[in-house]
Order: structure tokens, then sequence, then C-alpha cells
């Protein structure tokens, strides 16, 4: 095993031990650090002989495949900024943020052709800048015969990068999350990014990554090149499963990996002799994120894998706190306490600080500074606490008084009944618990008398028919653990919820069906 190169990055590593394994790719074959990296330099060239320079972005409509590392860290060393675009979106969404995020060149997998096709007389992006991969397009490049254009050693001219991820847009358009770049080099960025591997025990130069998600999605690219950055080997996946990603870390001995809690739901619904058949003991880090954990689910996670995970709260915008298995199992259902450099206010609706075990809105305040939001100074202005550097995810919560955070629901997600606040996340917790629930969904629709009423959609286990009976049982199950206020007045059943690939439950195409012609949504 090669020392830890100083300085650190990806880049270092390829230098230093360029026949270590960088990638395993879906079908299994193995990319090393020395082949990633001359393959991104001739990308950077490429660029660079374009006229592309710091500043400028490109944009990736690319699935989980090794040309995204390529693409991703040649931008991270000529200065550009790289927008991955989710390949679930349709072609008009697509030419949005193309244009948008005024991207100099697109880098599209021809597995979304059609798309593609219909998204660029739209997109503003400039004539013969869209680069396919894995086949060809009218009007586009193709993206080996770029990469064959550029020299395979580093670039003259190099500067640090930077992503800029967009929003999920639930209310209203998407928006890039955008930094300032630094006068700094590729390694120093690098740096910058494994400023959080000590604290999630993650070793430089020895371990091995699981992707488990789509890396248009900020979790799942940031913590797999952060693993590129200390040297590891990164197993990725192009979907998800239960039991395959059991094989896989069995298969592989994965040392380290981000999930979300959907991910913990689907593994414990697994028959518990399908579980047992796995060694996962390889595990020594796993970060979660994306939305609270449910108390019970979590506690059986860390029996099953022991205290080996840590809680991440934020977003795209920044992140906020942590919480690892030993304070979790203290402060159950805590996102943890801020990280360095962090402050976190709870505010009511006038905008005053709240006591401690107050319900408010959760404000926070980063080393980085606030979010930008790229061609949208008001978006940026509104999620600012009267225009000071703490800023909101629209999160509610409350702060015990120890310091640690508790999160509720998102402010969105409140149903108010009857003048009474309601927290469809906790419902839905308990509701997933239920072993004929396969997933469950908790929102407000309209009531004459109360302003709002409870509405459940439940996804049932497979083989598990809708019918009254079921309908009584989770009402009862419900009664045995939460208020009466809480229990939902009706249940709708369907074969699936929409949840993104990243496990986010996209709530709002359920509730706005019971909305229909209504002047307001509350």
């Amino acid at each position: 095993m090669a020392a830890t190169p100083d300085p650190v990055g990806f880049w270092a590593w390829a230098h230093a031990d360029p026949e270590r394994i960088a990638l395993v790719d879906p079908e299994g074959r193995n990319v090393t650090y020395g082949r990633l990296h001359a393959r991104c330099n001739q990308l950077a060239n490429a660029l660079q002989e374009m006229g592309l320079k710091p500043g400028d972005g490109v944009a990736l409509f690319v699935s989980n495949r090794t040309e995204f590392y390529e693409i991703a860290l040649a931008a991270l060393q000529i200065g550009l900024f790289f927008t991955p675009i989710n390949h679930y979106l349709a072609a008009p969404e697509i030419s949005y943020i193309v244009g948008d995020c005024q991207a100099k060149a697109l880098f599209a997998d021809m597995l979304y052709g059609d798309k593609v096709a219909a998204s660029l007389e739209s997109s503003g992006l400039p004539a013969g800048r869209c680069f396919v991969i894995g086949g060809e397009l009218p009007g586009c490049g193709v993206y080996e015969a770029l990469l064959a254009s550029g020299a395979p050693t580093p670039p003259a001219a190099r500067f640090s990068g930077e992503s800029m991820i967009y929003t999920s847009g639930t209310t209203g358009k998407p928006k890039g999350v955008r930094v300032t770049l630094r006068s700094q080099s590729p390694e120093q960025g690098a740096a910058a990014r494994v400023a959080m591997a000590p604290i999630l025990k993650w070793r430089s130069g020895d371990g091995v990554y699981l992707l488990n998600g789509p890396l248009h999605h900020s979790a799942p690219v940031s913590f797999s090149l952060q693993a590129l950055h200390l040297g590891l080997t990164v197993i990725m996946t192009d979907h998800w499963d239960a039991e395959a990603v059991l094989q896989l870390i069995e298969k592989h001995r994965v040392t380290v990996s981000q999930m979300v809690p959907i991910h913990f739901h689907r593994f414990l619904k697994l028959p518990e002799e399908v579980r047992a058949k796995y060694d996962v003991s390889s595990l020594e880090s796993v970060m979660h994120s994306a939305a609270p954990c449910p108390t019970d689910e979590k506690r059986a996670m860390i029996a099953w894998w022991g205290p080996i995970l840590y809680e991440m709260y934020g977003g795209t915008e920044g992140g906020a706190a942590l919480v690892d298995s030993e304070e979790w199992l203290r402060k159950p259902g805590t996102v943890g306490r801020p990280w360095p450099g962090t402050t976190i206010r709870i505010v009511d609706d006038d905008h005053r600080e709240v006591p401690a075990g107050t319900v408010g809105t959760v404000y926070f305040s980063t080393v980085t500074g606030p979010p930008k939001y790229f061609n949208d100074a008001e978006k940026s202005r509104s999620v600012l606490l009267d225009d000071s550097t703490f800023f909101t995810l629209g999160e509610m919560g409350y702060v015990d008084d120890d310091g640690y955070l508790f999160l509720v629901d998102r402010k969105a997600d409140l149903v108010l009944s009857g003048g009474v606040n309601i927290y469809p996340i906790e419902i839905e917790q308990v509701l997933s618990q239920h072993p004929k629930v396969y997933d469950a969904a908790v929102f407000g629709i309209p009531n004459a008398e109360w302003g709002e009423e409870l509405k459940a959609v439940i996804q049932p286990v497979k083989d598990v028919q809708q019918s009254p009976q079921l309908t009584d049982e989770l009402v009862a199950y419900c009664a045995d653990r939460l208020a009466k206020f809480k229990i939902p007045r009706s249940f709708d059943y369907v074969d699936e919820l929409p949840r993104g690939p990243n496990g986010k439950l996209y709530k709002r195409q359920l509730r706005d069906v019971y909305w229909q012609g209504r002047d307001r949504k509350i």
C-alpha cells in the first residue's frame, strides 16, 4: 500500500499509485487511478483548447458510469463548474437547466438520446458543444473523439473547480447552488473536500466505498469524489436493490458508504434469513442523510451493523449538524449538534429566537456563508434570517438543553387542522413500521370544518391487498401509538409511491390531486 500522498487529492494518488483500482463500474470492470487520470487529463486539455476557462460551466446528463467521473475530475482541475442533471427530468426541464447554468458544453448519455435531442434546440447551448457518450446524435460530437483530441498529461493551467448542483424545485423551478471559486490548486480544493473524513472515520488510502445513489444528486457525487480524493476504491451501482447491496458489501469488503433512511427501511423489510446470509462486518462507517430516520429502524440498523452509523443534517446548500451512533443512542431521534464553525438558531414566525425545547424554523450559519442561487438573487435573499448570514432549508425543529437538534418536519409539509400543528413525518414513521406497509405518505387535504384533515397513502408490501380490513388494522395500529388527532382520517393505496432514486418522497405529486380547483394549498 502506497503511503498517503501529500498534497492530498485524486491526482496525487494517481501519480503515487497509478495501478490502484479507482472504480469498479456497474458491470464489474476495474478502472485504475492511472487510466482515470489520463482520460480526465485528455478531457481537461480538450476543453481548454475549446476555449473554456475558470468559472465556465459544463452540464452532465449522464448515468452512473465511469465517464461521469472523467468529466467531473476534469472540471475540478481546470476551474469549471460541473452541473449534473437528473436523468428523470423531461426535455423542457433539461433544456431549462442547461440554459440556466450557462453551460459551455453538455455531455449526454446515449441512454437518454431522445430526451437530449428534444432539449437541445431551446437550451441555448452553443452549436457543436453537445458530446454524446455511447453513441451518436445528429448535431452532436462524439465523446471519445473529443477525448482523443486532448493530451493525457496534466493541463498546463490548473485551477480548482466546483460542482453546481440544482435543487429539486419543490417550489418553483430548480436553482443551482453556486459557490465562489477560490484561487487555489485542485489539490487544495481536494483537501477541503476531505475535511469531514476524520470525523466520519474514513481512512486515507485504505478502504472501499459503495456508491448507493445516482450521481446527479449532491450526496452520492460529493461523497464518492471524497472517496477518490482519499485514494479509496469506489464500487459503482446503477440501480438499488437491498439484497444486491448486501451482496456487494460482502463481495468487495466495503468499508464506507453513504445511504438514506429509505435504504435502511428496505433492508429491514428483507426476511431475517436473507439478511443473515451476508457478511457485513467489513463496514466501518456509513453516513446517512436526506431525511430523519425512524428511531426504531435506526436502532435496528445499529444492532445489526454495529455503532458505525453517522447521521448528517444539511442539504445541497450546506451542512449543519452531525451525530455518531453512540451519541444518537443517548439522544434517540436527534440529527446531532452543529459541527465546528456552524451555529444553529431556532426562531418563531416573527424571527425571534425561541427557548430550548420549542419548535420553530431551523436556521444555521456556516463558515462558507449562506448559499447563492445562480441567477436568482431573490431566492438567495428569501432563505436568509433578516439579511443575516443565517439561512434555512425549510425544516422545523427544536434544540434540547444539551444543544442537540431534533427535526419535526418540513415547514411546507406542516398540516394545520383545527388550529393544531401536525407533523406528518411522525405519522409516516409509525405507519412504515407496520409489517404490511412497505411505504407511507401522510399530508393534509381539504376539510370544510377543520381546514385540513390527514390523508394517508399507503404502498402495501408485496402480496398484501388493500381492503377495509387493512384500513381498520392501520387505524388501530396508529391508535396504540399516536394521539387521536394524529390518526389519518382516510387511507388510499397505490402500487408505488413517487420517490426519487435518492429516496426523496415527491409528496406534492400526491397532495396536489386533492387541492385541484382551490385558490389555496393549506
